[in-house]
């Protein structure tokens, strides 16, 4: 070999096909990694390759679900049980009264320093409907449809902080890097709208979730399934827009030429996140046609604003709420609803339970409410699954903060007791699972775990949490982790 060839030799030997040859050393091990992640195990899921390169293309659960999308509206911050679903007689006779040394020994709480004392229910309770479910003053649209409901009543968690207990309640993991629900969703299920994303997060209040966008990542799973945030106001996703003296036609060239250009390195390198690519750059180039008139609301009939209470004209959670039926409307497969505002320490008149949370209230009821009754009337409530709660629940003690009472009426997070809520396909209307004690400290019967809601919702999905899985570092990871049970109790 001479000396020019030697160098053209040399100059072969790029990072990327030093890794591609060593087939015996790292290349191989990562390229062994990589197929072992396409597709769930015990599915009979085809990879993505053979889905003709779409990640998102529609594909069948393990088994016929009841459902076939998910609405999640969660209240960041934590509503208070004991003041919207939880009554409780006996702790409004010992509201202020020094709170049970039981309650405090060997516990840790977020804020509570010393001996709270007990604070007795602000709202005022009643049954409703023929299941007699009660349900507080604050929420008098809620009431009326209460016999759609069905209510978790003794659910619990083993965080007591917003940001890991958020991201528990919706990765199944109280740290960073774990896929949240809706990922895990589409992954399993695709979506049926082509030009829409399978995931759509919508947040109000002012703030996203204490984690951040983290809770509606994909973590270890393609980038394709992590959940894509749209604005009920505004452009609908930040930097779709084409940029100025930039046609739709040219734009259509470059996707082209990109596509072609990803498609040649996938075929030789097999790297998933290729196809992810290729798969956003067209959702991307479809949505600029699609996504301003699914986000539009004011076309919508004037009874439809009327009955959600949504204003085409203001940035409000009533907007998102009937965003999210357009959306399950025109197929995409999990809408995730984040509202902030919901933590009531007493610190502030805005975060009370007497003047706060009802004023919370008042900006949701009317809206979560009409959800329900337009999904009914639209035929769409039985093949949807709505579900509404928080991360944790409220201490039944005064919140003190270094043995000093709160200035406003407030509670602390409370990991031991809270209440969610469901409606929609394959549950039980009307019906009330679970009970705390006396005070609303514990549950007595019926307790559900975080794990056993996500393993609940995949069932109705069609499902197995056990066997819907995703081989990553050698290991098959769920969303349940190694816990959860399906709540066979609510189910029809």
């Amino acid at each position: 070999m001479n000396e020019g060839e030697r160098i053209k030799k040399l100059e072969e030997q790029t990072r990327r096909l030093f890794l591609k040859n060593c087939t015996l050393g790292l290349g191989g091990l990562a390229f062994s990694s990589m197929l072992g992640s396409c597709g769930y195990s015990g599915s009979g899921s085809e990879n993505m390759a053979e889905m003709g390169g779409n990640p998102m293309a529609p594909k069948a659960p393990q088994y016929a679900g009841k459902v076939k999308q998910v609405i999640y509206i969660h209240m960041a911050g934590a509503p208070s049980q004991l003041e919207l679903f939880d009554y409780k007689p006996e702790l409004h006779k010992l509201d202020g009264k020094t709170c049970p040394q039981s309650f405090l020994e060997g516990k840790r709480f977020a804020f509570i320093r010393g001996v709270p004392t007990m604070l007795g229910p602000q709202a005022k309770f009643k049954q409703y409907g023929d299941s007699g479910a009660i349900i507080s003053n604050y929420l008098p649209h809620l009431s009326t449809i209460a016999d759609e409901l069905t209510f978790l009543k003794a659910v619990h968690t083993d965080q007591f902080n917003h940001a890991p207990a958020q991201l528990l309640m919706q990765t199944g993991g109280a740290r960073l890097g774990r896929p949240c629900m809706g990922s895990w969703v589409t992954y399993g299920l695709g979506t049926e709208n082509a030009n829409l994303p399978g995931f759509v997060v919508l947040t109000s209040g002012g703030n996203n979730p204490d984690a951040g966008k983290s809770v509606w990542g994909s973590g270890f799973l393609p980038s394709v399934y992590q959940g894509v945030q749209c604005r009920s106001d505004g452009t609908p996703v930040l930097f779709i827009d084409n940029p100025e003296h930039i046609s739709r036609e040219s734009r259509k060239a470059s996707i082209e030429a990109l596509s072609k250009v990803n498609k040649l390195s996938y075929d030789e390198f097999k790297d998933p996140e290729i196809l992810t690519r290729i798969s956003q750059y067209e959702l991307a180039f479809k949505m600029q046609a699609t996504v301003p008139d699914v986000m539009n609301i004011a076309d919508e009939p004037e009874y439809i604003h009327e009955m959600y209470g949504s204003d085409p004209n203001k940035s409000i959670f009533a907007n998102n709420v009937l965003l999210a039926r357009k959306l399950v409307e025109r197929g995409v497969r999990f809408v995730q609803l984040y509202d902030w505002g919901w933590d009531t320490h007493g610190t502030s008149e805005k975060g009370s339970v007497d003047i706060g949370l009802v004023n919370k209230c008042r900006e949701t009821d009317k809206s979560v409410t009409a959800l329900i009754l337009d999904l009914k009337q639209r035929g769409l409530l039985d093949e949807t699954l709505v579900v509404w709660g928080g991360e944790f629940g409220r201490t039944p003690m005064q919140e003190f903060r270094e043995g000093k009472e709160n200035i406003f009426k407030g509670r602390d997070h409370h990991s031991e007791a809270f209440t969610m809520w469901m409606a929609g396909g394959g549950l039980k209307k009307g019906f009330s699972y679970g009970e705390t004690d006396e005070m609303g400290y514990a549950g007595i019967n019926g307790r559900v775990s975080v794990h056993d809601i996500q393993a609940t919702i995949l069932h109705l999905l069609g499902f197995d949490h056990e066997q819907f899985t995703y081989k990553y570092q050698g290991r098959d990871f769920r969303l349940t982790d190694v816990h959860g049970r399906i709540i066979k109790e609510i189910l029809a």
